[in-house]
């Protein structure tokens, strides 16, 4: 589902956000997937080894991660370092191994860090950082998805193919009215939620 919302959310972000604002920054993406590629790959490799149980305690413990994340981006209060290319580079490519390695082992695709990441490591935009991050999230999870259709692990989706089709349908329409919505709706108020929304689903799955 993750892997459709992407798919669907690139063409609508290009409504707000062109093509042309977003080539500039191809070094950007390069960079991160020289990390995120192998990363995915790894984190989809120790998911399908990883006992249940440890699993759950790795996801909840990621969700309240990624939530201080996203406050503490919103609050400003992340410094935004002004390092050489030299620096940059190679600290682009860990962020993307470690995000990389999030991703897969939570089967998302990981814009909650990367666009953090975009902005601060490399001082873009927030508004072109979510799109860049998609151009990144989609090779990504195609790794991971690889890499989980080695296990069988997808034989999952033929005995949930109700709940799939139909979250599918919804995420499809989601992603379409947010990049519509894309500027329109304040940041002051999705971040909150969001941010209370991954510490309610963490509670939820440690507990699972």
């Amino acid at each position: 589902m993750s892997l459709v919302v992407v798919l669907t959310a690139l063409p609508a972000r290009l409504v707000s956000v062109p093509v042309s604002e977003l080539t500039p920054h191809w070094p950007i993406v390069v960079n991160l997937l020289a990390g995120s590629l192998a990363g995915a790959w790894l984190g989809a490799t120790w998911a399908t080894r990883m006992r249940s149980s440890t699993l759950y305690r790795v996801l909840a413990a990621l969700l309240v991660v990624i939530a201080a994340a996203l406050a503490a981006n919103h609050l400003g209060t992340l410094p935004s370092p002004d390092l050489p290319d030299v620096v940059r580079v190679p600290a682009g490519a860990a962020a993307g191994l470690a995000i990389g390695i999030v991703a897969a082992l939570m089967g998302v695709a990981g814009g909650e860090l990367l666009i953090p990441t975009i902005v601060l490591l490399f001082g873009v935009d927030i508004t072109v950082a979510g799109s860049l991050s998609l151009a990144v999230s989609l090779p990504t999870m195609l790794v991971a998805f690889a890499r989980y259709s080695r296990d069988n692990s997808f034989s999952v989706l033929r005995s949930n193919l109700g709940f799939v089709t139909s979250m599918t349908a919804g995420s499809i329409a989601g992603t379409i009215v947010g990049g519509l919505l894309l500027g329109v709706v304040s940041a002051s108020v999705l971040i909150p939620l969001l941010v209370l929304l991954l510490v309610l689903s963490a509670i939820k799955v440690w507990r699972h």
